[in-house]
């Protein structure tokens, strides 16, 4: 269940994923041994694979993003990170999506 603490500490943590702070974006693989980057490309397709079946097993994730999308067209903000920010840590979120989730079951 979300409260208004929780919704506060997510929305922070989205924003900071939105703005690229801590990830691996810049991460370069020349310097890896052969090995190493073999181990890495094993490991990006089990990571593709498993997200797809997560994915798979979750239609609600389509219904998410579709909802969003939908916000960002129609209200066209201005600073789409804010903007994700507070849609995702939206309270009523799951209000908001429920019945599109029952009309979408079948994705």
């Amino acid at each position: 269940m979300y409260t208004a603490e929780g919704a506060q500490k997510n929305h922070y943590i989205f924003r900071e994923m939105m703005a690229g702070n801590g990830g691996l974006a810049n991460l370069d693989v020349s310097v890896l041994t052969p090995e190493q980057q073999e181990k890495l490309r094993q490991f990006k397709i089990k990571t593709r694979i498993d997200n797809d079946k997560y994915l798979r097993s979750h239609p609600e994730v389509e219904v998410l993003i579709g909802d969003f999308l939908r916000d960002v067209l129609l209200k066209r903000p201005a600073d789409i990170k804010e903007f994700a920010a507070d849609h995702f840590t939206n309270l009523n979120l799951q209000m908001a999506i429920g019945p599109e989730k029952e009309e979408n079951s079948d994705i």
